[in-house]
C-alpha cells in the first residue's frame, strides 16, 4: 500500500479505530499502515451506530445510503482465519460496547481493575461476574502488551479527550508489569455470588 501511495503522491489513510487500538487488535503494516488515521479517535461501537444512521437516515441534504446495509449486517471480523472458522472481532475480544466502557474507565478515568468491575457490573447486569472478570482481565492484559503496536499507528485526529494516540496524547510504558498485581486483587475484591 505504501508503494502505491508513494507512486501516486497520495496520502495513505489508516482505518483502525480507538477500540481496536486499545487492545492491539491490528495487523502490523496492515492496520497500522498509513500516514493519517482519521477514525482512530472513534470507538467501534459509535462507528457502527453512525454507519447504521447513515444507512437509514443520513446527513441533511444527502439522505440515507441503503447500500451500507451490506456492511452493517455483517459482524466485524479481521478475517484472519479461514471463512469456515466464522471469526468475529467480538468473539476474539468482547462486545465492543463493553470494551469501550472498560477503555474509558481504565484509561481515561484511570480506574483500577476492581473499580472497573464495579462500573461494568452496574452498567451490564445481564452479564455474570465471571464473564465480566474475564473481559476486564483480557482488556488490561491486551492494553499493557500492545503499546508497541499503538506506537506504530498513524497520527490521528483528537475528537475528544479520550484519544489513544501515543505520539500526542496517551502513553503507556512498552515494558510494564502488565497489571499483574492489580488483576490479582480483582479476584479477591469481587466476591463470587452464591
Amino acid at each position: 500500500m505504501w508503494l502505491l501511495a508513494n507512486l501516486r503522491g497520495a496520502l495513505l489513510l489508516a482505518t483502525s479505530n480507538r477500540s481496536e487500538a486499545a487492545v492491539g487488535y491490528a495487523t502490523m503494516d496492515g492496520d497500522t499502515c498509513g500516514g493519517l488515521s482519521p477514525i482512530a479517535g472513534i470507538d467501534k461501537a459509535f462507528l457502527r451506530q453512525w454507519l447504521r444512521w447513515v444507512e437509514l437516515e443520513g446527513p441533511a441534504g444527502v439522505g440515507p445510503t441503503p447500500a451500507l446495509s451490506a456492511v452493517n449486517v455483517q459482524a466485524p471480523t479481521a478475517e484472519l482465519r479461514p471463512a469456515g472458522a466464522k471469526q468475529t472481532d467480538e468473539d476474539d475480544l468482547m462486545p465492543y460496547p463493553i470494551l469501550d466502557v472498560i477503555e474509558r474507565a481504565a484509561i481515561r478515568d484511570k480506574l483500577a481493575p476492581k473499580e472497573v468491575y464495579r462500573v461494568l457490573a452496574s452498567r451490564f447486569p445481564e452479564h455474570g461476574r465471571d464473564q465480566l472478570l474475564l473481559w476486564i482481565k483480557r482488556f488490561f492484559r491486551l492494553w499493557s502488551q500492545n503499546q508497541w503496536k499503538r506506537e506504530r499507528y498513524a497520527p490521528s485526529f483528537h475528537l475528544d479527550d479520550e484519544n489513544l494516540d501515543p505520539k500526542t496524547w496517551c502513553r503507556f510504558p512498552i515494558l510494564s508489569g502488565g497489571f499483574v498485581r492489580e488483576l490479582a486483587e480483582l479476584d479477591n475484591v469481587v466476591p463470587k455470588s452464591g
